[in-house]
């Protein structure tokens, strides 16, 4: 299987996704029944960096002598995935959340950032940390360590679907992080849930801002009918804004 283009991930999409923060995006899926799209455990190497971008998949499978041998060296699944990740995709390793060996280095980092990709996620460690972290391109992992591959991992296949940090994660699945964290979402609901999570942005700053001021979070945190109106009278205020999506449902 072939991972999704990460030209499905439309410039103006992104564009919306980057403005959203990885929380908003959450809380906008739960809404949806979505409870299973966190990658847990995962943290970036370098603190505030943010990335978007389309699945690539790679998975490992646990160390076995026999199968190191004949998967492990050489051109293996690993390498050839590095080699072939696409500008804008984002690499994501299933490493079952075994931090006692690394998954990538120095130079797969060097590899994948030349090839334009968006970030590499791995729910397992990496080596070369502090180089990595100079690399450019953001790595979100479960933390540094010195071993190399071979200590606990084969690795097996590549562009399937794999579990990643508690959550599955397809090709062509779209990966948002910050330094909240990494949450997948599927590709068809990406425009929408963008959409919501700005609006909601744009809501809650609103009323950090009235908090601020010194009011009370009662009947403001969330917004009763006389707060609503209040924000709908000033939002509306404003040159080519739209009415919001919560003042349309109440009319």
């Amino acid at each position: 299987m072939n991972s999704t283009p990460a030209s499905s991930l439309t410039p103006a999409l992104r564009a919306k996704l980057a403005s959203a923060p990885a929380a908003g995006l959450s809380a906008q899926l739960r809404r949806k029944g979505l409870e299973g799209v966190f990658i847990d455990g995962v943290h970036p190497l370098v603190a505030g960096q943010k990335f978007v971008g389309t699945a690539r998949t790679l998975r490992f499978v646990p160390f076995r002598e026999d199968l190191f041998k004949t998967h492990g060296g050489g051109y293996n699944a690993q390498k050839r995935t590095f080699d072939a990740v696409e500008e804008g995709e984002v690499l994501v390793i299933e490493a079952r959340g075994e931090k006692g060996s690394a998954t990538l280095g120095d130079v797969l980092a060097i590899r994948a950032h030349a090839r334009g990709a968006a970030a590499i996620v791995t729910d397992g460690g990496v080596r070369d940390a502090e180089t990595v972290a100079t690399v450019g391109i953001p790595v979100f992992a479960a933390g540094p360590h010195p071993a190399v591959l071979g200590r606990k991992h084969v690795p097996w296949d590549a562009d399937l679907t794999i579990a990643c940090g508690g959550a599955t994660v397809q090709p062509g699945d779209i990966l948002v992080g910050d330094t909240d964290g990494v949450v997948v979402i599927p590709p068809g609901i990406a425009e929408e849930v963008a959409d919501a999570a700005i609006a909601q942005e744009e809501e809650d700053g609103w009323i950090a801002r009235k908090v601020a001021e010194g009011h009370s979070v009662e009947g403001l945190f969330p917004m009763n009918a006389e707060w609503r109106t209040k924000y709908e009278a000033e939002r509306s205020a404003r040159p080519g804004t739209a009415p919001s999506d919560a003042a349309r449902a109440s009319s």
